[in-house]
């Protein structure tokens, strides 16, 4: 059998929508004020709580795709970005300067832009202490316990510091329409098992972990408890057979990176003890775009992908 592919979403999509059920209290704030050189301040929720920072700051840096997503998506700029393959639609992005990894940063190359705002998430939370030396920097992490209410005060707090809250609020409403009917469908399909394909070896994921959205969001009912754990917990094809999930997500992560020379997903689930499962003898085996769910998570484009994703595996 093969894996099904959902359709792919288009960037408007993100122009989709996020109604208040699954909605926190907004995040960023209006309480704008003025330094002593006249510049303004605003003061925005963190990963670390309120933190003040520049007002429609003129030259930003971050360390996360995700992040580049979101401020492209609400129609900002950013002046350096972390080396590595950009997604179609930030490929506008792939001759921006580069200031570093995804978790190291080149400090010459960061002060040679000479930023106004540094963003960092938890793959480069490490070397905060020392980019806060060179500019303000701001931890948007997203919340693995609580995805979709991270995302939305990141994409608040982005919103309220490039001057675009009207956008963001009607991107917000539009994705959880989207989630909310997605849940309806979710919570009548039966069980499911997330699990990532990596140089030939399988991890599973549940509830409350980086893919938890599946379960936690979008009522797939999990098909067994799963230790939560970032990286996942690794299993074998007997784990898979006797867990017997109604539908199997999918994210290949050799593809996400990059990486061409292994098996692909496909390749590395066709066997006989993933085959005596239901998800796979029903055909109702979903491969997640890799890019949204492993490297551009937290976007608010990779994350209307990733609902997207769900709702598409599950009507097909």
């Amino acid at each position: 059998m093969t894996l099904r592919r959902p359709r792919p979403t288009s960037v408007a999509l993100v122009a989709l929508a996020l109604p208040s059920a699954l909605v926190l209290t907004a995040c960023g704030s209006d309480d704008t004020t003025a330094t002593d050189t006249g510049a303004a301040t605003v003061t925005v929720e963190t990963a670390q709580g309120p933190v003040e920072v520049p007002r429609e700051p003129e030259t930003v840096i971050t360390y996360d795709i995700g992040v580049l997503d979101t401020i492209d998506t609400l129609g900002g700029e950013v002046a350096g970005v972390p080396e590595f393959a950009m997604p179609d639609y930030l490929s506008a992005y792939s001759d921006a300067p580069v200031v570093g990894s995804l978790f190291e940063p080149d400090f010459e190359a960061v002060a040679e832009i000479d930023p106004d705002l540094i963003i960092v998430t938890g793959r480069s939370l490490e070397a905060m202490p020392d980019l806060e030396e060179i500019a303000p920097t701001i931890d948007l992490s997203t919340d693995e316990a609580d995805y979709l209410g991270s995302v939305e005060r990141n994409v608040r707090s982005l919103a309220t510091i490039i001057g675009e809250e009207d956008a963001a609020e009607d991107a917000l409403a539009d994705l959880q329409a989207d989630v909310e009917e997605t849940r309806a469908a979710g919570s009548e399909a039966g069980t499911g098992l997330i699990v990532m394909t990596s140089a030939g070896e399988v991890s599973a994921y549940g509830a409350g972990s980086r893919f938890g959205l599946v379960h936690d969001v979008l009522g797939v009912e999990p098909a067994v408890d799963i230790d939560s754990a970032t990286h996942g917990e690794p299993v074998s094809f007997e784990f898979v057979a006797e867990a017997d999930p109604d539908w199997l997500f999918v994210v290949d992560r050799d593809v996400a990176i990059g990486e061409t020379s292994g098996e692909s997903a496909e390749q590395v689930l066709d066997n006989d003890l993933v085959a005596r499962t239901t998800a796979w003898s029903q055909d109702q085996v979903v491969q997640l775009d890799p890019m949204a769910w492993y490297i551009v998570s937290g976007g608010l484009t990779a994350t209307a992908t990733m609902v997207s994703d769900v709702a598409d595996g599950l009507a097909s």
